[in-house]
């Protein structure tokens, strides 16, 4: 699927840009040159990016502006990078956020 606008009424037309490829979860995706992740995935198709660390529930792209922190994923080993501010490089290894291990209870850790 490609999801990328070409042509903007006011715009104009996109420039060519390098085609890049980059695995998200196993699988290689496309995206091109100056692109973000998170733009890259959306153009996929893919708007889940990550799941809660608790609850498992779905997140994706909230602000795409940097300020949220819903977009978190892994880059090449390295945490907590937000998709909608880290551009695509070729070959990059992106991972989704998963469960993590239930937290502490409420007063039970010991100072």
């Amino acid at each position: 699927m490609n999801g990328r606008i070409h042509h903007h009424p006011v715009l104009g037309g996109a420039k060519p840009r390098k085609a890049l490829s980059f695995w998200f979860q196993g699988k290689w995706m496309e995206a091109l040159e100056g692109e973000t992740i998170a733009a890259a995935l959306l153009a996929s198709g893919l708007r889940t990016l990550r799941v809660h660390e608790e609850t498992g529930t779905p997140r994706g792209i909230y602000c795409n502006i940097g300020h949220c922190f819903e977009c978190r994923v892994s880059v090449n080993g390295v945490p907590g990078l937000r998709a909608c501010l880290t551009l695509v490089q070729d070959g990059m290894e992106v991972t989704a956020g998963e469960v993590l291990p239930a937290p502490l209870k409420k007063g039970g850790h010991r100072s």
